[in-house]
């Protein structure tokens, strides 16, 4: 993951859910046609949505070729007990050869870093261990084995080997933009995981990529289409909230950077799963997001995820209830020495900030109280979906209408939601699903809230102000009454209806009179 680590056919089955997974089912009103017939537009909801036994788990990555040697197997605290060892990469003489980050084969592991009796005590204490493959520096095993069989069998001697139940695909750098690579990765694990259930055993599936503010990159969602194409269930998509650089907002903390990237995340999935024929509601989307910060220093030496940025991040990530969370890396997550002068450069053994006694794995690992085997078995299929209308009576804007046309600014509802125009709009979507936020007019501003109705502005006396006319030119400061609602002109303009105030405050030339003033011109009426 870090620059400075030495980070990581069959027809397609229709995804399906096991019985023995469920524990919920959340059932959603569904709001009735309005008697008078005035409803516009329709959402697609969960209506008694079968929910998934869905317990989010906490592992942190441990880079097992790195030295000081780290020692997963005496876990300091619960939250550390459960580990993501990488990472598994192709040898350097043999692309189909599966070795510890190109130092060790399986079994030169065994004897040069004692890893299969560490990885027996760590059983011994209760932990559990997921494997990664691939990392920034190495080449993840699809890139070079072009064989497909070859590729399966390599897969499958790491399963087999260290008897997991859950993988981990980070891929990175020349791994993500070769998409011949991406292609085989895709059918050898299709196959695998087909193998690995048809035996009855389970096979979770974690991609692990790249993320911006904005997203997933245009490779990153690549290799998540390729996943779904070859029919690879994915537990879910763990994106590395890390090493931001430009795309990062100024004054933007790391958490708050790291969450937009979630967001992002989600409606990226939202899409690709739709467009695989998969209709996921947000909350099973949220359950297919993992996140994994790099802690303390990152490789951009003006970025650093700070104790409160793990506080904060690990709450946003509990209240969305995200399949998982990890952090980069168990081997860093202490204070540096005295002895590590320059903690700008970013340590494989400390975190290059003042900890204290304090630990990024408690922080994140809060809250995350499910295990990774917990959630292998978990199939997904699509969720059940009914019908739904807006109501025009609780809805605090106008309701999108496909013939109307919006300005810049503009504020509506669709499908219980608030929306805000980026610019002149007319028949789009404001959910339709895309991979980038430049692709839609439409900004997501939230939900409308329980108990919301139209805002009625107050109005004033007929005779009070002049009437407001189309063909009259108005200056800046003239008053006007609109179906006896009180305006100010912000600017000269013509033809402009104060109408356009509701619903684009600021791009308009009108602003109502505010509630006070409006209650004191009426007290001066009264005298």
């Amino acid at each position: 993951m870090s620059a400075a680590t030495s980070a990581a056919s069959t027809q397609p089955v229709a995804p399906r859910r096991r019985l023995s997974a469920l524990r919920v089912v959340l059932s959603v009103a569904l709001v009735g046609l309005l008697a008078s017939g005035g409803f516009v537009g329709w959402q697609w909801w969960s209506a008694a949505q079968a929910v998934e036994d869905h317990e989010p788990w906490f592992a942190g990555y441990v880079d097992v070729t790195a030295t000081p040697t780290f020692a997963f197997e005496a876990p300091a605290s619960d939250a550390g007990r459960d580990v993501v060892l990488s990472f598994i990469v192709a040898a350097k003489d043999d692309a189909c050869e599966p070795t510890w980050g190109t130092g060790y084969t399986l079994e030169e592991a065994s004897h040069a870093l004692d890893l299969d009796r560490r990885l027996a005590r760590l059983d011994q204490l209760g932990g559990q261990i997921t494997v990664s493959f691939g990392g920034l520096l190495n080449d993840e095993l699809a890139t070079g084995c072009t064989n497909v069989n070859d590729l399966v069998d390599a897969y499958a001697s790491v399963v087999d080997r260290y008897e997991i139940t859950t993988i981990d695909l980070d891929i990175e750098a020349g791994n993500l933009t070769n998409t011949s690579a991406g292609e085989r990765r895709a059918e050898a694990i299709h196959t695998l995981q087909v193998e690995r259930r048809s035996a009855g055993d389970d096979l979770a599936v974690w991609l692990t990529l790249p993320v911006a503010p904005s997203g997933l990159t245009e490779y990153g969602t690549t290799a998540v289409s390729q996943m779904l194409d070859a029919g690879v269930d994915l537990a879910g998509v763990n994106v590395m909230t890390m090493d931001y650089g430009s795309s990062r907002t100024d004054g933007d903390s790391m958490a708050m950077a790291s969450i937009q990237a979630l967001q992002s995340t989600h409606r990226q999935l939202g899409a690709l799963y739709s467009r695989a024929g998969i209709e996921l509601s947000p909350a099973s989307l949220w359950t297919k997001i993992g996140a994994t910060p790099m802690i303390g220093q990152n490789d951009v030496p003006g970025e650093v995820f700070g104790l409160a940025d793990a506080e904060e991040f690990n709450a946003f990530a509990l209240e969305q209830r995200i399949g998982r969370m990890s952090l980069w890396s168990l081997n860093r997550d202490q204070s540096c020495g005295s002895n590590y002068v320059d903690l700008k450069r970013v340590s494989d053994s400390c975190s290059g900030i003042d900890q204290g006694d304090v630990r990024f794995v408690d922080l994140l690992g809060e809250g995350f109280d499910g295990r990774p085997d917990g959630s292998a078995g978990a199939v997904t299929t699509a969720d059940t979906l009914e019908e739904i209308v807006d109501d025009p009576a609780t809805s605090p804007y106008a309701i999108w209408a496909p013939e109307a046309s919006y300005l810049e600014g503009t504020k509506i509802v669709w499908h219980r939601s608030v929306y805000q125009a980026k610019w002149w709009t007319r028949g789009e979507l404001p959910d339709n699903p895309v991979l980038n936020e430049w692709e839609t007019p439409w900004t997501l501003i939230g939900p409308v809230l329980p108990g919301e109705t139209p805002f009625e502005m107050p109005t004033l006396p007929k005779g009070t102000y002049p009437e407001w006319e189309g063909p009259t030119i108005y200056e800046k400061g003239d008053r006007v009454l609109f179906d006896g609602v009180p305006f100010e002109s912000k600017w000269w303009n013509e033809g402009e209806s104060p109408e356009a105030a509701s619903s684009n405050p600021d791009g308009a030339p009108w602003a109502p009179l505010a509630e006070s003033e409006v209650g004191a011109i009426l007290d001066a009426l009264e005298q």
